[in-house]
């Protein structure tokens, strides 16, 4: 008869899954948090742990009905619970990805999946006072921040402002009064714009403003952590502006969740794509270079201002990339010839650099390029 392994034997005889790695998923298990927001469960599909810090995001490639679309989203869960991880999506009508989530996506289902990346999170910038502030579904890299300090009995002077337009729409609600019950530093915080639902709503009403963090005490000494959507994030800069409060430590994350209910979504990526489009205005000297995919022969022109992918959407040619901003990993590629910028905000190693690969969607050209696409 075998002896059951330890929690300890099982966790040291498993591979990790890590930083850089990808690998297929099963998704385990669907649940509702809010009437347009749900969470999905996955475990990789040969037993793995996952390795990452909290606050980190997965790049997925979704096989929808006309193809695979990779878009990435925040893990949710802690990484102390290493054996499965889960995202939280709202859905966006008229969105590409997160309603063929919310419609077609169902436990025993697999895909594939790329990652953890990125530089937001508590982890990497330890304090003695945090301040957290959540609005609408970018509450998922702090939820995670939070389930891990409570999953590590760490209590430190956290104040968790959690926003939402009503109570019906406050995403890890009774959790959040769970954990706060455990952890005595933790002071929670609701914030809604309307009662509507709950008239007897007990919590604070009203946007992020001045004078609401204005009452959090020692506001200057706090690590601020914010994430929702770009209006939200932009009333918090003001705010600590206003009150004098620099931004040396003050961390977001620069994506819309609210666009298609997780991190770099289709609306965010292509007005980034746009932005960078040629003009057809008359343009300064700048120098023009040629880019060509090797595997399909195809070339397109790029300027020495344009980063690639840019160049590549305005010439038609779609390429693979999810958050344009040089985290997510999605438009990593090898570049067989030529040189480029090596810019990036986390989404590829150095190791991965020195071996020739380059994220197209935010480095530019230094010359004529040849890249294995």
């Amino acid at each position: 008869m075998l002896t059951p392994l330890t929690a300890r034997e099982e966790s040291e005889s498993l591979p990790l899954w890590g930083e850089g790695e990808s690998g297929e998923l099963v998704c385990r298990a669907v649940w509702d948090e809010t009437a347009d927001v749900k969470t999905f469960l996955f475990t990789p599909a040969t037993p793995r742990l996952f390795r990452f810090h909290a606050g980190q995001f997965m790049t997925f490639h979704w096989p929808l009905p006309g193809g695979v679309v990779s878009r990435c989203y925040t893990i949710a869960t802690p990484p102390t619970r290493p054996y499965a991880i889960g995202i939280t999506v709202k859905r966006k009508p008229g969105g590409v990805v997160s309603p063929w989530l919310h419609e077609a996506l169902r436990p025993g289902m697999r895909i594939t999946a790329e990652g953890p990346s990125g530089i937001f999170s508590a982890e990497l910038h330890g304090a003695e006072k945090y301040l957290f502030l959540a609005g609408g579904s970018g509450i998922t890299p702090l939820a995670s921040m939070l389930r891990a300090f409570a999953d590590r009995g760490e209590s430190p002077d956290l104040v968790f402002l959690n926003a939402a337009r009503s109570p019906a729409d406050l995403i890890f609600r009774d959790e959040l009064a769970l954990i706060a019950r455990r952890l005595a530093g933790l002071r929670l915080l609701h914030l809604v714009e309307s009662r509507a639902g709950e008239p007897e709503w007990p919590g604070l009403t009203g946007r992020l403003s001045p004078e609401l963090l204005a009452l959090i005490p020692d506001l200057a000494e706090r690590e601020i952590f914010c994430c929702g959507p770009a209006p939200f994030m932009a009333a918090a800069r003001a705010a600590l502006e206003t009150l004098g409060v620099g931004l040396s430590r003050y961390h977001e994350e620069s994506f819309d969740f609210e666009t298609d209910g997780g991190r770099a979504t289709e609306g965010a990526a292509e007005e980034a794509l746009t932005a960078e489009a040629p003009s057809t205005a008359p343009q300064a000297e700048v120098p023009l270079f040629t880019i060509t995919l090797a595997k399909s022969g195809r070339s397109f022109p790029c300027r020495a201002d344009q980063t690639v992918l840019a160049a590549a959407r305005a010439a038609g040619i779609r390429l693979p990339h999810a958050c344009t901003q040089g985290l997510c990993g999605s438009c990593k590629s090898r570049i067989l010839s030529g040189e480029i910028e090596r810019n990036h905000k986390g989404g590829i190693r150095e190791r991965e650099m020195a071996q020739g690969l380059a994220l197209l969607c935010c480095n530019r050209p230094l010359s004529d390029l040849v890249i294995d696409r």
